[in-house]
């Protein structure tokens, strides 16, 4: 009996689960792909297992890479959110909460850090909190407006996209899971978060923002709608020329900004999933952030292999689908077409993750065509032959005649490290078709992006050598021909 005991023991040794296969009344022929060899050689090391059962190293490694990549995921699919902490952070030092409101009187320029915006439209900005109930936003005429919610995503346009049609009208902005009155008379929209960022363009008349700014004052209102009857009055502070940082960090910093979401919000208002990631790695409604040693070191390294990530996504980026023409280097912000960034049922995450880490502002009024209404957009980091441009160098710009805008055109130059615009002697590191520039004889448009003027061109923007920078075209009121592309941007050329 002890001989064919240790017989038998060398048979499994040798043949696995043949031997077992051939032992017992009730076993079948296993499919060697659902076993689990004794090693496997991986990039996280070489994982072992005793008949399928990791052992302690094992099970240790892949706990590690498990939270690593539960991090990453965490921070890439945490800049929208991340980002609009840093907004409501960069409004709430300046006042522009409640019933005060931010306005760009002289326009925006690059002492504000924020992510890419445009130095040719007038911006309001307001942090909308609904946790004491509805709020009412009075929406003026003739403008551009959106509210988002917490996790970015978009609420309802408000002027030339919105249900007013760009004739005003009154908003009412009711909690998640609101069971109170939706009166009438208002256009009525139940946000998922009680944090709201309302934001908005007023336009130049003429190159001059005045007119703009007096419409806001004039029209423009945010009150508590318990005190509809009696509204207080809106004030406006000036942010124009205001340092001031709307940025999300980019260290361990950013999960305490997207915890701060979590620890405000109603439980899973970012969808069971990523809230299940989110608790994963130690963040959860109503309990403390406070990850141990070993989880730190792992956060840590997710945060800087998600920003690299985020960056080679941005920068760049493998889908071909980014590029407005297949033979240039211009890009979409919006891959697919879709503000939400949706395709077939699935969404592609990289395409958000390309918005969101150097823009703000969801609309379908930027992702969708809609000529003579809102605004598409051109990004571009390379030259015409695939260069990262350099601030030491000179480029030059062609616009073609006859761009297809609306309302105007404009390109800002921005800073690859802060994605905000460009900071140089120039205040505002941008042109724009408002701006009497020298054409060309034939209706086109030549500008000079260099770190000194150029003799024979007024049309510069000034550059810094030894720091890089890309740039968006804008066309406010976007026209057919851009849309059928049978009007194209030309790339940018090194002036040599």
């Amino acid at each position: 009996m002890a001989m064919r005991s240790a017989l038998f023991g060398i048979a499994v040794l040798v043949t696995g689960t043949t031997a077992l296969a051939d032992s017992f009344k009730m076993t079948t022929d296993i499919p060697e792909e659902i076993l689990t060899p004794g090693s496997v050689d991986t990039r996280i090391g070489t994982l072992t297992f005793d008949d399928g059962v990791p052992t302690a190293e094992t099970a240790s490694k892949v706990w590690d890479q498990l939270d690593f990549s539960r991090g990453i995921e965490a921070f890439l699919n945490g800049i929208p959110g991340a980002s609009m902490v840093a907004i409501r952070t960069g409004l709430r030092e300046v006042g522009a909460v409640g019933s005060t409101i931010g306005v760009f009187e002289t326009l925006m320029d690059s002492k504000s850090l924020y992510l890419t915006p445009n130095s040719e439209t007038v911006y309001f900005w307001n942090w909308m909190d609904l946790k004491d109930g509805p709020v009412v936003v009075e929406s003026p005429p003739g403008i551009l407006g959106v509210v988002d919610d917490f996790w970015f995503r978009y609420v309802t346009d408000l002027g030339n996209a919105g249900p007013d049609k760009g004739k005003g009208g009154k908003y009412l902005f009711v909690p998640p899971g609101w069971k109170g009155e939706k009166p009438e008379g208002y256009f009525v929209f139940e946000s998922p978060t009680y944090g709201n960022l309302l934001f908005g363009r007023a336009f130049m008349k003429d190159g001059d923002p005045a007119p703009g700014v007096a419409s806001l004052k004039k029209n423009l209102r945010v009150y508590p709608y318990e005190k509809k009857d009696q509204p207080p009055e809106t004030t406006f502070i000036n942010l124009s020329g205001k340092a001031m940082n709307t940025v999300h960090a980019n260290n361990m910093k950013f999960f305490e900004e997207v915890n701060q979401i979590i620890q405000e919000e109603p439980a899973g208002a970012y969808g069971p999933d990523m809230t299940g990631i989110y608790t994963a790695i130690g963040m959860e409604k109503g309990k403390p952030f406070k990850p141990d040693q070993r989880m730190e070191k792992i956060l840590t390294d997710a945060v800087a292999v998600g920003n690299a990530t985020a960056r080679a996504i941005d920068f760049r980026p493998r889908d071909p689908a980014v590029l407005i023409y297949p033979d240039r280097k211009w890009t979409t912000p919006f891959i697919g077409g879709s503000y939400e960034w949706l395709k077939d049922g699935g969404r592609n995450f990289d395409a958000r993750t390309l918005f969101f880490y150097a823009a703000t502002i969801n609309t379908p009024a930027m992702a969708v065509a809609m000529p003579g209404i809102g605004s598409q957009y051109a990004a571009t980091n390379f030259d015409k032959d695939g260069k990262p441009f350099d601030g030491a160098k000179t480029y030059r710009l062609h616009v073609p005649a006859n761009a297809p805008a609306k309302d105007f055109w404009s390109v800002v130059v921005y800073d690859t490290q802060t994605r905000s615009m460009l900071q140089t002697d120039q205040q505002f590191p941008s042109l724009s078709s408002e701006k009497n520039l020298k054409q060309n004889a034939d209706g086109s448009t030549d500008i000079i992006f260099s770190p000194t003027k150029p003799a024979d061109n007024p049309n510069w923007i000034q550059t810094i050598p030894g720091k890089s920078w890309f740039t968006i075209f804008r066309l406010y009121g976007p026209l057919t021909p851009w849309f059928d592309q049978s009007w194209k941007l030309e790339d940018f050329v090194e002036v040599k």
